[in-house]
């Protein structure tokens, strides 16, 4: 990471949602949760201790919420593609984010943890 490069992470976001194939998914929803690490140079803010000057999180979690939340996605991996991408247009300080979307109680008949998917974005 570029010595003038920070990390803001939003961990454990959980957002209830209907995604998902089966039809009680899609009918009855479930909570999801989201990791988020952010990449910007949040220098400016360190000296200035101005909220202007960062990447306001709870502005970043409204969105997330909203890109999220918006319609019913069959995939994780769409689901968390729409987030990753209304993140970076909402936020143009931020120069990389990585994204891991978790699903605790996906449908398989397995005893496990959570099922995930984990992305990452850079602007051109």
């Amino acid at each position: 990471m570029d010595a003038a490069l920070q990390e803001i992470l939003i961990h454990g976001l959980t957002l209830y949602a209907y995604h998902g194939v089966n039809p009680e998914e899609t009918e009855n929803g479930q909570p999801f949760q989201l990791d988020l690490v952010l990449t910007a140079d949040l220098s400016r803010a360190m000296q200035s201790d101005r909220l202007e000057d960062t990447v306001n999180y709870s502005a970043v979690a409204k969105t997330v919420r909203a890109a999220f939340c918006a319609r019913p996605y069959q995939l994780i991996e769409a689901a968390a593609s729409r987030v990753a991408d209304a993140v970076l247009a909402a936020f143009p300080q931020v120069r990389a984010l990585e994204l891991t979307l978790r699903k605790p109680h996906a449908p398989m008949n397995a005893t496990f943890d959570y099922v995930a998917f984990r992305l990452r974005r850079e602007r051109a």
